[in-house]
């Protein structure tokens, strides 16, 4: 399995930014893709997640109603959709992968985003 994530930069706060995360390497319709982020000086943390087959999305409280998660299957690409960022938004955002009932062991790169207040 093979993730690659881009997409990140600079925005405003307020603005809009979508990430995005190429999969590859294998069938994922039994996976479920998810965002975590870092920012500096704490520890990586959930964002969202979507279950591949059935589009089922989950939300950190923190994002809610702010980030929307997607997928498009035929380019096998999950996408994160960042509405309204705040600065405290600001991290190193990573997407992984994991089967229906395991852990995210599947991790791509990060991409850097900065939110400016």
């Amino acid at each position: 399995v093979q993730l690659q994530a881009s997409g990140g930069g600079l925005v405003q706060a307020g603005g809009s930014l979508r990430l995005s995360c190429a999969a590859s390497g294998r069938t994922f319709s039994s996976y479920v893709m998810g965002w975590f982020r870092q920012a500096p000086g704490k520890d990586r943390e959930f964002v969202a997640s979507i279950a591949w087959s059935s589009g089922s999305t989950s939300y950190a409280d923190s994002v809610k109603g702010r980030f929307t998660a997607s997928i498009d299957k035929a380019k096998k690409t999950v996408y994160l959709e960042m509405y309204t960022p705040k600065a405290e938004d600001t991290a190193v955002y990573y997407c992984a992968a994991r089967t229906t009932y395991g852990i995210f062991v599947y991790w791509g790169q990060g991409t850097l985003v900065t939110v400016s207040s």
